[in-house]
């Protein structure tokens, strides 16, 4: 059993910034790829950004480009720094895995393990 566990999130004020942290444990598996997701209240879950484990290519949804970054650690770990919030950044936030390569990882369906969520609310 694989557990991805979040922590970081919690309540900013408009232009702060805050870092999400998820690390991996339980049974060892091959990370080809981690990334982040959110939803936030009657919207769907929405593609924030990845990181692929081999080369660290980063790959990040225009909401986030410019303002969010991902990062990677040892051992499966993965970090999303957020700068210069937004009000509409307030979310669910959830980090997830994927076992398995060639895929799409700005999709949901990419990813074999998901973590519970961290809130992140940002008020104006």
């Amino acid at each position: 059993q694989v557990q991805l566990v979040e922590s970081g999130g919690g309540l900013v004020q408009a232009g702060g910034s805050l870092r999400l942290s998820c690390e991996a444990s339980g049974r060892a598996f091959s990370t080809y790829a981690m990334g982040w997701f959110r939803q936030a209240p009657g919207k769907e879950r929405e593609f924030v950004a990845a990181i692929r484990w081999l080369g660290s290519s980063t790959y990040y949804a225009d909401s986030a480009k410019g303002r969010f970054t991902i990062s990677r650690g040892n051992p499966e770990t993965v970090y999303l720094q957020m700068n210069s919030l937004k009000p509409e950044d307030t979310a669910v936030y959830y980090c997830a895995a994927a076992e398995f390569g060639s895929r799409d990882y700005s999709t949901a369906s990419a990813y074999d393990y998901w973590g519970q969520g961290t809130q992140v609310t940002v008020s104006s």
